[in-house]
């Protein structure tokens, strides 16, 4: 405390050079003393030497940020829209990312380095919402529609896949005549058929077609969600559905899982027997120029990966042994052929 001061009051900051160091722009503060109670300690802040330090190092870090060198431009990010569709997508299990779409979808973000990758499981309306949105958005393993085109671009086909058939119990097939194909549309067309099948993905335009044409028919039972559910089989078993519309693979991987496959058969449809269009599927983009820089690229690695042994045996490992002879002629004469 200065002579004179009076206990109990602070005295003022006042700016003192000091006695010590040479002449600089900034002077420090002799601050006051402070009486507390019988004791007396010096105050622990200098307001005035606290702002000009902190505006001084406020203005050494902006000029050293400013000098910092920048990026030309920072990493893009490619999110997978994703499902859980075994054996095309798998998130769990044994099998976990071991489906024909996980293997696909590693090779791409293995040959797209230049790309920070993440994953995004949800249901349809978001995923598709993504899409309309020009969000930086991709999926793998979709099938080309028109309603599609309008808010996404594809790639040249992803996968060959045996196409979306009618799974019915092997007990039931005299329902459906007996034979190894049926048409679509006759069957929706009989009310004493009941059909179920999902409101939320394609089967490819020929199915889709037939289905539009059925409209909310009594005798159609829709679920929600891209997998087959568990409780559409238990019905089918309980004799309350007498058909479901999926892929082949899938749906016996779903019934082997529930332990029902042998107990079940599936049935060609007719309607996309006619061409191969309702067999392939591709990845997906939004559809700006962004997902087509992304497709440019996909579709180049795709040229160089299809014909391997690994990308081939992604989706015909889940075949049945009379159903790979079959598959690689197929992938050979039509699906490595096929370039838009």
């Amino acid at each position: 405390m200065t002579d004179g001061a009076v206990a109990g009051i602070d005295n003022h900051c006042l700016p003192v050079r000091s006695a010590r160091l040479p002449r600089h722009p900034l002077e420090s503060c002799a601050c006051g003393m402070r009486t507390v109670g019988q004791r007396t300690s010096a105050s622990r802040f200098c307001p005035w030497v606290s702002w000009r330090a902190a505006n001084l190092l406020a203005m050494t870090l902006v000029a050293l940020v400013f000098a910092l060198p920048f990026p030309a431009g920072a990493r893009d990010t490619i999110t997978w829209m994703e499902v859980d569709m075994p054996p095309f997508l798998i998130q769990e299990g044994i099998d976990r990312n071991q489906g024909y779409g996980d293997v696909v979808s590693a090779i791409l973000r293995q040959r797209l380095p230049e790309y920070d990758h993440q994953e995004m499981v949800t249901n349809a309306i978001r995923r598709f919402s993504a899409f309309e949105k020009g969000e930086h958005v991709c999926m793998v393993g979709l099938y080309r529609t028109p309603e599609r085109e309008a808010f996404m671009h594809f790639s040249i086909p992803t996968f060959l896949t045996m196409p979306a058939a009618l799974i019915v119990r092997k007990d039931k097939l005299a329902r459906f005549g007996g034979g190894p194909r049926i048409s679509l549309d006759a069957v929706l067309g009989n009310p004493d058929l009941a059909i179920g099948f999902s409101k939320d993905r394609s089967y490819g335009t020929s199915v889709d077609a037939v289905l539009k044409a059925h409209g909310q028919r009594e005798n159609l039972l829709l679920f929600t969600g891209q997998k087959l559910p568990p409780n559409f089989f238990a019905m089918l078993m309980r004799d309350r559905l007498d058909g479901l519309i999926g892929l082949p693979d899938e749906a016996l991987y779903q019934a082997e899982q529930l332990g029902l496959r042998e107990q079940l058969a599936t049935l060609l449809i007719e309607e996309n027997q006619q061409g191969y269009e309702g067999w392939m599927c591709a990845v997906g983009c939004a559809k700006t120029e962004w997902g087509k820089a992304v497709i440019d690229k996909i579709n180049a690695i795709l040229i160089q990966e299809r014909p391997s042994e690994r990308y081939r045996q992604a989706y015909e490992r889940w075949l049945d042994a009379n159903s790979k002879q079959r598959y690689r002629h197929l992938y050979q004469q039509v699906f490595l052929r096929t370039i838009p």
